[in-house]
Order: C-alpha cells, then sequence, then structure tokens
C-alpha cells in the first residue's frame, strides 16, 4: 500500500509525462518478446502476455526499486521447456508456484544480499553476453516460416523492406535525443515506422506474423496435478533452477540500475516482489518470469526513474490483450527489432574494451568466459556462477601466495612473525615455514599481521602443535584475533597447543 501511494505523491518530483511514455515504449516492446518466448517453449501465446501483465503488475508496486521491468523473461522459460514438454502445462503452473515460493524465501530470509558478491568482470561478461543474445535474437526477426513449413531467410523486397525500415528506426533511436528529450525517441521511432507503413501501404512482417494477442482477463487457476511427493519429486528441481536463474537475472539488473540511477536498491525486496509475482503467475495462468534487462534500459532510456511507467507498462499489456490487438498487431517488426538492437548496443559494456588493456588477465578471462557462456548456452545462471567461482578461486590463490613468516632468534626462543591469511588455500606454504627438528625449545608464533581463517587453517595449527610436541617442544600462539581465539575454543579438543598464558582457551590474549 505505502509503494502504491507514493506513486501519486507530488512531493517525489515523479515526472508524469516521463513515466507515461516510458511505460507506453516498454510495453511495446515487451509485447513480442514474450510472444516469441512463449512459442518458443510450445505454449499458447497469450501465456507469454500474462506473464508479462502480471509480472510487471506486482514488481512495479512490490518491487526492490523503481526503474525495473520485469515480464515473461526467456531466462526463466528456458529451463522449463523439457518439463513442459514431457509433463505438460498443468506441471508449468505448479513449477512456477514453487519457484516463487523459492524466491520469496530468499527475501525473508534477507539471502538477496549475496548479489554483492559477483565481481565487476563477471558483470561485464554478463552484460556483454546479454548484448549479443538480445541483437542476435532481432536478426532472427530476418526469417519467416514458407509454405512447407521451413524457416527460411527473406530475400529479395521482402529483406530490402525489412532492412530499410530497420535503419531508418534505428537512425531516429540514434538522432532524434540529439533534437529534444521530451518524448522517448524509442516510441517516436515506432510510431514513425508505423505510419510509413500504414500510409504507403508497405508490406512487410508485423506483430500479427508471429501470433494474435488478443484474449481475456486471466483467471484464478489451481494446477489441475495430484499433490503427491511424486509430484514434488517432478517439479522441484526444475522450481530450484527456475528460482535461481530468476533472482539471479534479476539482482544483476537491480545492480545494473543502481549503477546507472546512482541509487540503491534492496535485494531482498526485489526477491520477494518476484516471488509474489511468480506465484501469481503460476495461479493465473502465466509462464513466469523474472526482470528484463532489455525492457529496463528501454524504460530508464525513455527518462523513466519511478515506479509508475512499470504499472502503465502492464496495463497497457491488458488493454491491448482486451481491446487493443487489431492496432498492435499492425506494428512493423522492423521498428521492434530497430529499437531492441539500439538497446543491445546501449547494453554491450564499451568500457570492458576500452581498459582490457589495464585489466588482470584473470579478469579477462573471467569476463569472457562468462560472455560465452551466456552467448553459448543462453544460460545466465550458470554463467554468472561460473564466473563467480572462478573469480574466488583466482582470489584464494593469489592470498595463498601472500602468506610469509618473519624468522629470528630472542633470548633462546624462535620467533615466527605470520603475515597474510592463514586459510585453506595458504596452509601448506604456512606449514613448509617451520622447522620442528631444529627449533630450539620454545617457539613463539605471532599472528599479529595475520588471521586465521577456517577449519582448514585451525587443523594446520593443531598439525604444527603435533609437529613440535612430538619433539617436546613448546609452542605458544600470540596476538590472535578475537574470532580466532573463538574458532580455537570451538576447536579446543582438537588443538594440541602448548600455552600456559591461557589454561581456559590455551592461547595468548591479544596484546
Amino acid at each position: 500500500m505505502k509503494n502504491i501511494l507514493t506513486l501519486f505523491d507530488f512531493s517525489k518530483k515523479i515526472n508524469y509525462k516521463n513515466e507515461l511514455l516510458a511505460g507506453f515504449t516498454v510495453a511495446m516492446t515487451m509485447i513480442p518478446e514474450s510472444l516469441s518466448f512463449a512459442i518458443l517453449a510450445g505454449l499458447p501465446p497469450l501465456m507469454g502476455l500474462y506473464a508479462a501483465f502480471i509480472m510487471g503488475l506486482v514488481t512495479a508496486v512490490f518491487g526492490g526499486r523503481s526503474g525495473m521491468v520485469s515480464g515473461g523473461a526467456g531466462a526463466t522459460i528456458v529451463v522449463l521447456i523439457t518439463l513442459i514438454k514431457t509433463q505438460g502445462v498443468e506441471y508449468l503452473f505448479a513449477t512456477v508456484v514453487l519457484a516463487g515460493i523459492f524466491q520469496l524465501l530468499v527475501g525473508v530470509f534477507k539471502f538477496g544480499k549475496f548479489v554483492r558478491l559477483i565481481p565487476q568482470p563477471v558483470m561485464y561478461g554478463f552484460l556483454n553476453g546479454l548484448a549479443v543474445i538480445i541483437f542476435m535474437a532481432q536478426v532472427e526477426q530476418f526469417k519467416f516460416t514458407d509454405v512447407h513449413g521451413v524457416v527460411v531467410w527473406m530475400q529479395g523486397s521482402s529483406l530490402y523492406t525489412m532492412a530499410g525500415l530497420t535503419a531508418l528506426t534505428l537512425a531516429i533511436v540514434y538522432f532524434f535525443p540529439k533534437i529534444t528529450n521530451v518524448v522517448p525517441a524509442s516510441l517516436i521511432a515506432i510510431l514513425i515506422v508505423f505510419g510509413i507503413v500504414v500510409g504507403f501501404g508497405i508490406n512487410t512482417k508485423t506483430v500479427a506474423d508471429i501470433a494474435d494477442v488478443s484474449g481475456k482477463l486471466p483467471r484464478f487457476h489451481i494446477p489441475k496435478i495430484s499433490f503427491s511427493l511424486e509430484t514434488l519429486q517432478i517439479i522441484t528441481p526444475y522450481a530450484l533452477v527456475m528460482a535461481g536463474v530468476g533472482l539471479i537475472e534479476s539482482l544483476l539488473t537491480l545492480s545494473m540500475v543502481d549503477e546507472i540511477t546512482n541509487s540503491k536498491g534492496n535485494a531482498n525486496k526485489e526477491s520477494i516482489a518476484q516471488g509474489l509475482a511468480n506465484i501469481t503467475n503460476g495461479f493465473f495462468g502465466g509462464m513466469g518470469g523474472c526482470a528484463m534487462v532489455a525492457q529496463t534500459l528501454v524504460n530508464l532510456n525513455s527518462g523513466s526513474r519511478a515506479r509508475l511507467s512499470g504499472i502503465i507498462a502492464s496495463i497497457t499489456i491488458l488493454i491491448i490483450i482486451l481491446i487493443g490487438a487489431p492496432f498492435i498487431e499492425k506494428i512493423p517488426m522492423a521498428a521492434l527489432v530497430g529499437v531492441m538492437m539500439m538497446v543491445a548496443i546501449g547494453t554491450f559494456q564499451w568500457v570492458s574494451i576500452r581498459i582490457i588493456n589495464k585489466m588482470p588477465k584473470s579478469d579477462i578471462f573471467v569476463g569472457v568466459t562468462v560472455a560465452l557462456i551466456t552467448i553459448v548456452l543462453h544460460n545466465l545462471a550458470l554463467a554468472v556462477l561460473v564466473g563467480v567461482i572462478i573469480s574466488a578461486l583466482v582470489f584464494a590463490w593469489d592470498n595463498a601466495k601472500r602468506i610469509r613468516a618473519r624468522k629470528y632468534i630472542d633470548n633462546g626462543i624462535k620467533h615466527y612473525e605470520i603475515y597474510g591469511p592463514l586459510f585453506f588455500g595458504s596452509v601448506t606454504a604456512f606449514i613448509d615455514k617451520f622447522d620442528p627438528a631444529n627449533d630450539p625449545e620454545e617457539v613463539i608464533v605471532d599472528f599479529k599481521e595475520s588471521r586465521i581463517v577456517d577449519m582448514s587453517a585451525i587443523d594446520a595449527v593443531d598439525k604444527l602443535s603435533k609437529k613440535y610436541s612430538q619433539q617436546n617442544k613448546k609452542l605458544h600462539l600470540k596476538h590472535l584475533s578475537e574470532d580466532c581465539i573463538k574458532m580455537l575454543k570451538n576447536a579446543e579438543a582438537m588443538i594440541q597447543v602448548n600455552i600456559q598464558e591461557d589454561p581456559t582457551y590455551k592461547v595468548m590474549p591479544k596484546r
């Protein structure tokens, strides 16, 4: 309710004209994409439009930040194609509901904050790969199905007409902002190309060539499946994958909008909104979805900075379904293709090319790997996961090499001053720095410039203590941080360090 009220709060300085026009523009670009993804999955086209309406409306009202647009995205429906073909559409509805519940729980338990762990090279790779996917999806519109049901490339006049209108759209979107920003360039381009095609009676591919977009209001529908453990075993893996893919793309989009608008969104709130939207989809005949990067960029480029544009886009789609289909079906696909191509160009992180010679080789490898996985497999979640794992391994390897020890003897006691973190990656190098056989009777290990990080580090200290114990020598730990002391206390039964100064924790307190 609070979000709804703020939409009409004049003190928020909302530019209602920009929001209205941005909403119309977003709706125009969402329709063909939602239809295409539904058809790709073997679903009725209207399921894609229902998803666009429901996802867009729920997330615009309850989402974690303004400016974002959600709809029937290909990223989520692609992972469900096998389920649809083997089990049917009713299982799809149940899976979407379960995926929404998982996403809702992520937000409730505040796990959305882990999106901060995604490194910048992964973001570059994700966005660059996505830009290529968006662009290549538009190139596919230069194909048609012949009388034999075979998909072939356009030729002759139809190809030249489509290419010419697309080029015109690109030119308008690029040059119109240099004249004025009063009206979104994308909307102007669509209207101009539409006017030319209708006015001159040009025969070219339109929205009607994709699917019929007319229909009724979505109705409440409980999935017709047997509610059993067997059913749960079937849909749970798909639901988990869908929930993960949807949240990763949505939270990455949220981070992208944060950077563009220099503001801060709420990842946990967005996770809850995505969950609610997918649950609603499952009960009202939608195919589910997540945030849509391309449409979000169209929204922002059209001047939107509030939630209102997302609501307007959703309502516009619903109106089109109910009464506006005859008009929308006449919109040339070339106009929508041109707009989305410009979005792809804008999505690509050109700065990553300019600074590539200044980036570490590991970051370049991560960015390229994420982009390639995104492009080849169309699996955004896998691409990001692989990127994060590679980045984490590189980070661990770099830190493992930083462990070192300064050694000296004072009053017959040998001191080891440790520098760098002690964790699973550095324990081998840590152990190799000690010489229990030749060291004096008493040894002090100083952790003032180091930190015991994990159980591997504790195990390393334990093994080291046993080596000195076998030599009948005393090992002392010095300058441990409070969290290190706590970790060693929890592992007290395992640690054999002989520290007389602190019999309770068997370590010396910080000095």
